[in-house]
């Protein structure tokens, strides 16, 4: 920076204030802590998300960063007020979604590359390394891979209103290939996340302060709200892949697993709330099969609910292997004398980091999704 030899009057040519140094700190940046964010110069559903994610895993590493001994019950204002706001104006919580999570958290390296695992990054990441963006990346590829699927759920909308069982038929067979590359995919879980660094260091950052006795009363969002506030931690069950898939194939889950996946979608974007209400509006899948009683129409329905079925066992498969058989090694490896460091939250064992108890909830999914079979 070249200095101005042009100066005011008995304003001496070279001072400090030109370079922002203090004459009273020297180059230390005096009052450091920033204004408070506002979120007004916010402009669009894109900025608005990326503003979500970012406030999203700050407040996930600031509540978390000190394990189940020392976490934070109080959200600071410069971080609850902004969060709180952006929040309202999505119509999210202010907590890590699935949304922040998989949906807007990513960015191919190159460009021009390939939408693989090995040219795609995280926009944020938070402990746990490799594990956490493996874990990150991977679920949104299986996101990727329904997005045929999705497509075709519209299409079976379409056949339905419009009595085109060709159209139907041809829907119901693109879920179940869809279903079977989201299946393909999901089992790269096992190339890219470590169990034992999930379990043990990932898993706690997804947690939420509803239902949670480490938070019992909630999280207090300081400016924001008056009493603390209770959400749910970040889970699959927020995926709104899975519900449009249910809602269209007229799947009827047990009232505790319903009351839970409908909680859920309070978790989601209002636009994906709204898919799921639209296919709920159409005419039920189900009753127009066993209607017109059309074999081929059977045949493929059929397929569909059983390759969901199969997702569903894989998906045990998955938190059998990084939830319950890696808390087992971790307890089996534990000493009195092992430091807190290293102990995994107690308050997640046998529980998703959306709350609920993970097995039996997956099984009871799982099998009343068989149970949707049709047969004439």
């Amino acid at each position: 920076m070249e200095m101005d030899n042009t100066h005011a009057k008995g304003q001496p040519p070279f001072t400090l204030k030109q370079f922002h140094i203090s004459e009273d700190y020297g180059f230390l940046l005096p009052n450091p802590l920033m204004p408070l964010l506002s979120s007004q110069y916010l402009q669009g559903h894109r900025e608005l998300f990326l503003a979500h994610l970012v406030l999203s895993f700050i407040t996930m590493g600031y509540v978390w960063q000190e394990g189940e001994k020392g976490i934070a019950k109080i959200l600071p204002r410069n971080l609850a007020i902004p969060f709180g706001e952006v929040s309202r104006m999505l119509e999210l919580p202010p907590i890590l979604v699935h949304t922040d999570l998989v949906l807007v958290n990513w960015k191919k390296k190159n460009p021009y590359g390939p939408l693989e695992i090995e040219n795609l990054e995280p926009i944020i990441s938070l402990p746990g390394g490799e594990t956490t963006r493996g874990f990150i990346l991977v679920t949104f590829l299986v996101e990727k891979a329904a997005a045929p699927g999705i497509k075709a759920v519209a299409q079976a909308v379409n056949g339905i209103l419009q009595s085109d069982n060709r159209m139907l038929e041809e829907a119901l067979q693109e879920m179940t290939n869809t279903l079977q590359d989201m299946i393909s995919t999901l089992k790269k879980m096992h190339d890219y996340v470590e169990p034992a660094v999930f379990y043990g260091v990932t898993r706690i950052f997804f947690s939420g302060w509803k239902d949670n006795p480490a938070l019992p009363e909630g999280l207090v969002y300081e400016g924001f709200s008056e009493k603390p506030l209770s959400y749910s931690g970040g889970s699959a069950a927020e995926s709104t892949t899975l519900h449009a898939f249910d809602e269209l194939l007229g799947i009827q889950h047990c009232k505790e697993s319903a009351a839970f996946l409908y909680r859920m979608r309070e978790y989601m974007p209002p636009h994906h709330r709204a898919f799921l209400k639209e296919i709920q509006s159409a005419p039920p899948l189900r009753h127009y099969i066993l209607s017109c009683r059309n074999e081929a129409l059977q045949t493929a329905y059929n397929k569909c609910v059983a390759t969901l079925s199969d997702l569903r066992t894989y998906h045990i498969t998955m938190v059998t292997k990084y939830i319950v058989i890696a808390a087992h090694k971790v307890k089996a490896k534990m000493t009195e004398s092992s430091p807190a460091s290293m102990r995994p939250p107690s308050f997640l064992e046998g529980r998703g980091t959306g709350g609920s108890g993970v097995l039996s909830f997956l099984k009871s999914v799982r099998d009343t999704t068989r149970e949707a079979m049709i047969t004439f």
